[in-house]
């Protein structure tokens, strides 16, 4: 974020400050009778909290619903709201490169939690199983959340700060948490046992976001309309024809499109593979939730509808 743009988002939380709003600075733990203030950076993250913390925890999505994670530029208001929270809860593995700059602004000196470690993360490359988050500098994978065995990893790291945040809440916090594993474990086995029926696996996507959906239900991945984890790099001539040339060598049967990415080029490219693109409604879930009411509006939604989406174009049904 530009040096101009961080000292006016600090003017207007100054601004806000004035006015008689209290950041709390990262208060520890709620006042009794108060919801446990918690900002997360991303709609998923957002509704693990939810469901690990139930009615004790207040949670704010810093990203809204069908926001590209990649692409987003904090506000005023967002700065206002960090500096209110009792705790920050972050994807992390690198997505939210605007962060730092963001808490040190907002004037926030409470804990910012990693939701990601614990999970083995996918390298550069996209076949590669990557290691544990601490190692080495190579460009790792941030779309942890698509595999529902990371999101059981992710909601327990929730569960662990939510409790230091706020003891008296623990027991509630380790209960949620029991009956959304239970969840998340049901949704694996059912998106698996889908999986399995396919016998043509291969997957054409918008970017390269589903490669630990992909390597946890063993998919092929034939390529990506924009060839990164990062939706902002620029697509080339070459990339545009390599791409159409994998699909008709691979026999593909779709290109599909995701909520948060206009379809034009998915549409191209499929068009000049001789295939189909899914797109509208039928678009897969990516980087965010959808809005409420949508089909992907929860994480257990979102999987499922991605999951029906894939088989029944990947099926011929």
């Amino acid at each position: 974020m530009s040096r101009p743009r961080m000292v006016l988002l600090g003017a207007c939380l100054a601004a806000a400050l004035a006015a008689g709003c209290s950041a709390t600075g990262g208060a520890t733990g709620a006042a009794e009778g108060d919801e446990l203030r918690v900002v997360a950076t991303t709609t998923q993250v957002a509704d693990f909290a939810r469901n690990v913390g139930g009615d004790q925890v207040q949670v704010t999505s810093l990203l809204k619903p069908g926001v590209d994670a990649h692409d987003f530029e904090p506000s005023p208001t967002d700065l206002d709201t960090i500096a209110r929270a009792d705790l920050v809860l972050e994807n992390g593995v690198g997505l939210e490169g605007w962060l730092d700059d963001t808490i040190k602004s907002s004037g926030f000196t409470g804990p910012v939690v990693d939701t990601s470690q614990g999970v083995k993360l996918r390298n550069g490359g996209h076949a590669e199983e990557g290691q544990e988050q601490a190692g080495g500098g190579e460009e790792h994978d941030p779309h942890i959340w698509q595999n529902p065995r990371n999101a059981q990893i992710m909601a327990a790291n929730i569960q662990r700060a939510l409790s230091e945040a706020e003891p008296a809440g623990a027991a509630t916090f380790k209960a949620n948490l029991d009956t959304y594993t239970k969840q998340l474990q049901a949704l694996d086995v059912e998106v698996e046992r889908q999986i399995d029926s396919l016998a043509n696996k291969k997957l054409v996507t918008n970017h390269d976001a589903f490669g630990y959906y992909i390597d946890r239900y063993g998919l092929e991945f034939v390529g990506s309309v924009i060839p990164s984890f990062d939706t902002s790099t620029e697509l080339s001539g070459k990339d545009v024809r390599d791409l159409v040339a994998r699909i008709k060598a691979t026999k593909v049967k779709a290109v599909f499109s995701e909520t948060t990415l206009p379809p034009k080029a998915a549409q191209t490219i499929a068009a000049e593979g001789g295939v189909k693109v899914v797109t509208g409604e039928d678009a897969l879930y990516g980087d965010a939730l959808g809005p409420p009411g949508s089909d992907g509006d929860t994480y257990l939604k979102m999987v499922r509808h991605n999951t029906a989406t894939i088989v029944s174009n990947l099926s011929g049904t």
